[in-house]
């Protein structure tokens, strides 16, 4: 399998924009266990940042069969793409960030704190982004894990060192980049403990993070438009964004289409 980036333009441009008249872009991570790809956590994803005023840019990472560290290769090098303007849209380069759903959150989370792995050949400055979004994500490999994600990013018996690797939370530092991050707390399939542990870690290094855990709904919710509680996320998380100078709202658009 190899992987594809989709591009979704802005509906707008952002309420505070970079030099040049550009726009901050955000890559977006699917979730799928790394054995596939939701779909209701991509596209539809990238048409509610991009009525914010932000690109959108949905990554196909490649999955099992293939294993660590092929998908987070695969998101540094859409970070650089997306940083380097070869795609034609007025992406900030200083305002790029990622979002992260599930085992994509994983992934998000990975590559937040990848400068702090000890891996030379994964050291890429370039490819952490500016800032995360976390939607019930995978975390730890080390505590709670969710298996199937543990087994088909790494195979069986993967040593301890690889797993604290991959285990986020353990490789937080001053230098990882601010997340909101949110989570159900009756989550079956991935504890909420994951986002506690990563925001908690966060908070530790003196990083700003906003955390909301909802009381109910199951894992895998998406945008969860129709889902009491959790179906706030969206309107939290933009409103995060907006005083990042990120985003605007739709109807602060006005005439600039």
């Amino acid at each position: 399998m190899k992987s594809a980036l989709t591009s979704i333009p802005a509906h707008h441009p952002a309420g505070s924009r970079g030099a040049g008249g550009t726009s901050p872009a955000i890559l977006i991570l699917p979730g799928g266990g790394y054995a596939r790809q939701a779909d209701h956590e991509a596209e539809p994803v990238g048409e509610w940042l991009a009525a914010l005023g932000i690109h959108a840019f949905v990554l196909r990472y490649r999955v099992a069969p293939d294993r660590h560290p092929a998908p987070l290769e695969d998101a540094k090098e859409a970070m650089l793409h997306i940083r380097n303007g070869s795609h034609g849209l007025a992406v900030d380069p200083d305002r790029v960030g990622v979002l992260g759903f599930s085992a994509g959150g994983h992934l998000a989370a990975t590559l937040s704190t990848s400068t702090s792995t000890g891996s030379a050949r994964l050291d890429v400055p370039e490819a952490v982004p500016d800032l995360a979004v976390l939607c019930y994500p995978v975390v730890s490999y080390t505590q709670s894990v969710h298996q199937g994600s543990v087994d088909n990013l790494l195979g069986s018996a993967p040593s301890s060192d690889l797993l604290d690797e991959l285990s986020a939370e353990r490789n937080v530092t001053a230098a990882t980049p601010p997340a909101f991050v949110w989570h159900t707390a009756d989550d079956a399939a991935v504890p909420a403990s994951h986002s506690l542990d990563y925001a908690g870690a966060l908070m530790r290094a003196g990083v700003p993070a906003e955390l909301h855990v909802f009381p109910r709904g199951r894992h895998g919710l998406g945008l969860a438009a129709e889902e009491p509680g959790p179906d706030q996320w969206t309107r939290l998380c933009a409103a995060w964004l907006e005083r990042a100078g990120w985003a605007s709202p739709p109807s602060a658009a006005g005439g600039r289409d």
